[in-house]
């Protein structure tokens, strides 16, 4: 052990896995399906929306949104998730994790029940409060982020904190499935009350009467899980970093992660000012540039530009669908069934394409380390998209549908078991404790401004539903994580060390003898 490290730290890192850290992986984990929830199942209910509002627009093309009003319902939730993460990561740092952990619940909860409620007597009036309450349910979303992250990797133990961290991300996963589970179910419902459609000029045109009640029941139903979670968060204790080195009480810290971990653990309180002092500098300052610069770019830039991909890929599945022959053209199918069959088709790639690819993290993350993963991940994207895009018109045709289906599937296999899950995790083991949560906001509001390009730019190329346009979205895609392939050589590997000998708040990176190596000399260290 390490003479000048605290005993709560250490005590935090050695500890055996136990029921504590499976409950705060449920406990951070049921934000980020609430997170998957609400800014997903929008994707199911959007072309709802058009065939409600917009009807009248173009009778032979039912349910399509006009491009920026699409666009606004599907991206206005991550500008305020982007706004979110920012303002509540900072505030993470300055008053405590666990102080602002409660309110991003609270915030999600009521938003998510006003977007249900959204009211108007016209189109606009209804899409615009939509939007309005939608903002504010990403900005509570985005408080989860750097929050439920930072929490996570400072509760966990060194030898598993990767795939803890990893675990409270896959529920994102488990939250798409449920986007499209409820809204499959909610449909179907509805459908055994008004199955018979109305044909016009052999188009279906129908509205079932009760349809406007569908999209409100699968918008206020994403409250739910944040409900239930709200009391555990309260009654989780402050982190014994946060406790011990921010705020100085040392004291409190040993005794808060004593009753956590049930041992005993020696407060140290005296040894608080030589360790601090390692510590005691601010994000803008000349030491955090050298010690970490480059990682917080490198961190950045990759979030920005897996986001890109990963948003595009799923706020844009309602319009690749078809072309798999997932669900049925608009003309030919009623409103609730056009909205069963996109929930059904989002369920199935999310069960069989993403969800296993988190969990495929999960296991092998401390295994072959975030770096390899990430490398993996943006390789392997960049790979089948590049086929996607090249061979769009030949993949589209009805007798290779099951070839693009599973080409589709694929990139979502390797975004989660690659960069969507390792930028989140990374971020979260870099940075020293003063700036942890404010860093991994930065990456992640870096990552939402992808997010954006995705929601209104790539969008409004796949809306068009015109194949050169969508060709051309594809490669553009494949270029973004080739890109991301090169920028992930900017971060480091954390896996198998402590947080404070990775952020060199143990003094490690003052000593010239033990300055941090690079990606390769870690490996070779680690791997022998």
């Amino acid at each position: 052990m390490d003479p000048n490290k605290l005993s709560v730290l250490e005590a935090l890192d050695s500890a055996k896995t136990q029921w504590y850290h499976a409950k705060a992986i449920v406990i951070a984990g049921m934000g980020f399906f609430t997170d998957a929830y609400d800014l997903f199942c929008i994707s199911t209910v959007s072309k709802l929306l058009g065939r409600l509002y917009y009807a009248d627009r173009d009778p032979t093309a039912p349910g399509k949104l006009p491009v920026h009003i699409n666009n606004a319902v599907l991206g206005v939730a991550l500008c305020g998730t982007l706004s979110g993460q920012l303002v509540f990561g900072w505030l993470g740092d300055k008053l405590g994790r666990k102080k602002v952990y409660g309110i991003t619940l609270i915030l999600m909860t009521i938003c998510a029940i006003c977007s249900g409620i959204s009211f108007g007597s016209s189109a606009k009036s209804v899409i615009s409060t939509l939007c309005f309450f939608r903002f504010w349910l990403g900005f509570g979303i985005g408080g989860d982020y750097p929050l439920s992250a930072t929490i996570m990797s400072e509760y966990a133990n060194k030898s598993t904190r990767g795939a803890f961290i990893a675990a409270v991300f896959a529920m994102q996963g488990m939250g798409i499935i449920f986007a499209g589970l409820v809204s499959m179910i909610v449909s179907h419902l509805f459908l055994q009350a008004n199955p018979a459609p109305k044909f016009v000029d052999n188009h279906v045109l129908s509205v079932q009467p009760n349809a406007d009640y569908a999209w409100r029941i699968v918008l206020m139903l994403g409250a739910l899980p944040a409900i239930l979670t709200y009391y555990w968060r309260l009654k989780m204790p402050e982190t014994g970093r946060y406790t011990a080195v921010i705020e100085g009480n040392a004291k409190q810290a040993a005794a808060d992660m004593g009753r956590v971990l049930d041992i005993e653990i020696e407060s140290e309180q005296e040894k608080l000012a030589t360790f601090k002092s390692n510590n005691d500098y601010s994000l803008l300052s000349k030491k955090f540039f050298e010690r970490h610069g480059l990682h917080l770019i490198g961190t950045s830039t990759t979030w920005f530009l897996l986001d890109i991909a990963f948003y595009s890929q799923n706020l844009t599945q309602k319009d690749i669908f078809p072309v798999m022959g997932l669900t049925d053209k608009a003309p030919d199918v009623n409103a609730l069934k056009e909205m069963f069959q996109i929930s059904r088709a989002m369920f199935v790639v999310a069960m069989f394409g993403t969800f296993p690819g988190y969990w495929f993290t999960v296991a092998f993350i401390e295994k072959l380390g975030r770096y390899k993963i990430q490398l993996m991940g943006f390789f392997m994207m960049t790979v089948f998209m590049f086929i996607i895009g090249f061979k769009y018109e030949y993949l589209a045709t009805q007798e290779h549908k099951v070839l693009f289906g599973v080409l589709y599937g694929l990139t979502f296999f390797f975004a989660n078991f690659g960069p969507n899950s390792t930028t989140f995790v990374l971020p979260a083991e870099l940075f020293p404790t003063r700036v942890r949560s404010t860093c991994h906001a930065i990456s992640a509001a870096s990552g939402k401004a992808g997010a954006m390009v995705s929601a209104f730019g790539v969008q409004s190329y796949t809306v068009s539903n015109n194949p050169k346009l969508i060709k051309k979205a594809m490669i553009f895609l494949a270029v973004t994580n080739l890109l991301g392939f090169f920028f992930t050589f900017l971060v480091t590997e954390t896996k198998g060390r402590s947080l404070e000998e990775i952020s060199g708040e143990d003094g490690g990176m003052d000593k010239p003898e033990t300055q941090m190596t690079s990606n390769r000399d870690i490996s070779e260290v680690q791997e022998p």
